[in-house]
């Protein structure tokens, strides 16, 4: 899960006679930022009393880590936002749910209402979300992914989606790169082969395993003691913020990312979501329900600038401790595309849904205006 681009400018329509309850701050482009916005909402002002709403939100960061306090800080002031219709209740990881697999049965069966989580860790689970969100050489700049949700289609194919789950998908999270911490140098994509190394499962692990990794899936709060440990040698996780809060200087020594310019080519935008139990979608109010979708948009922008600043910081830190920063290659790149193309097609073979998600972004990464991919790329590979 890792994180160039784009700018792309996130309008908000402003209904007349709405007495000003929605005033949005003028919204600010950022260097690869996919929503590259920020915005603050003013007070939603019932129109009604109405009782108020508590919805109980899990999120897959570690308290403390500066993903947790974005998230905590935007869920905290949803009562305010809301005239006091909708409070949100915040928790960080395995404070409800125990890990991964029962955060999505909490939200699945209305122990949660919501939550915010990655979305590749729904795999197993649901084939198509491993292409929800960033992969191997697939779309790698924020914009790109604002544009497949936004304006082509992918949202209401999510949508679609998650409601065989009984979830409804509010939207994305535009959060970082995954980026590889590591008790020996990477150098280039040979340096994997016998490594022991922990990635998010799904197709990036199919990847690392075609260069002779062995791959396994830890939640982030597990990743230390086993780099303490020796149980792993080398952990992909997020980006330099969260990956410093979790005291990854101390127990490894280099950190790979991509060529110039590119955190990462195996994650490069790794998408987090917001989605909830859809039962407790239907009961809120249309007026909510708009006002939810806004207030996802507003944090996916905060929540991805937040992250930025704390990158540039931290990296900074990770320096001053003695970390070494690798970049892998161009060619290293046309390695990994190599590989992962018949990747793609197998996962978009696992189900219908995942075949459908699947070209539409090969059909986005064919067109001129990204051009990633040629007919010759694909030969032979169908869906």
């Amino acid at each position: 899960m890792q994180e160039q681009g784009q700018k792309k400018d996130v309008a908000v329509e402003k209904k007349p006679q709405d007495n000003g309850r929605r005033k949005f701050l003028k919204t600010a482009a950022a260097a690869g930022a996919a929503v590259a916005a920020s915005a603050s909402v003013g007070p939603f002002i019932q129109t009604a009393k109405a009782k108020t709403t508590v919805w109980k939100m899990q999120s897959t960061w570690d308290a403390g880590t500066s993903g947790y306090t974005l998230f905590e800080e935007w869920a905290k002031g949803f009562i305010e936002r809301s005239g006091g219709e909708l409070d949100v209740k915040p928790f960080p990881a395995k404070s409800v749910a125990a890990d991964n697999n029962a955060l999505f049965e909490a939200v699945k069966t209305g122990v949660l209402q919501g939550m915010n989580a990655f979305t590749l860790y729904w795999a197993g689970k649901i084939p198509a979300s491993v292409f929800l969100s960033s992969y191997p050489v697939g779309p790698d700049q924020p914009a790109q992914w604002d544009i497949m949700f936004d304006a082509l289609g992918m949202k209401e194919l999510a949508r679609e989606i998650y409601a065989k789950q009984g979830l409804f998908y509010i939207g994305h999270v535009q959060h970082d790169a995954n980026i590889i911490h590591s008790k020996k140098p990477v150098n280039s994509v040979a340096d994997f082969k016998g490594m022991k190394l922990r990635v998010p499962g799904g197709m990036v692990a199919e990847v690392f395993q075609s260069f002779g990794a062995s791959t396994v899936s830890l939640p982030g709060s597990d990743i230390f003691p086993a780099l303490e440990k020796g149980t792993i040698d080398a952990a992909d996780y997020v980006g330099p913020a969260v990956n410093w809060d979790l005291g990854f200087a101390q127990v490894t020594k280099y950190i790979l990312f991509g060529p110039p310019g590119l955190m990462s080519i195996y994650q490069p935008v790794d998408l987090m979501e917001m989605s909830c139990n859809l039962g407790a979608w239907k009961r809120l109010s249309p007026e909510m329900q708009a006002l939810m979708e806004e207030q996802v948009k507003v944090f996916s922008a905060e929540h991805f600038l937040g992250i930025q600043k704390r990158n540039v910081e931290a990296l900074a830190k990770f320096k001053e401790a003695g970390s070494v920063v690798n970049r892998m290659s161009s060619e290293d790149i046309a390695a990994f595309r190599k590989n992962a193309i018949p990747i793609w097609f197998n996962w978009g073979k696992k189900s219908p849904d995942a075949a459908r998600v699947l070209q539409l972004q090969l059909d986005f990464m064919l067109n001129d205006l990204m051009g990633y991919l040629t007919p010759e790329d694909i030969k032979g590979y169908s869906l």
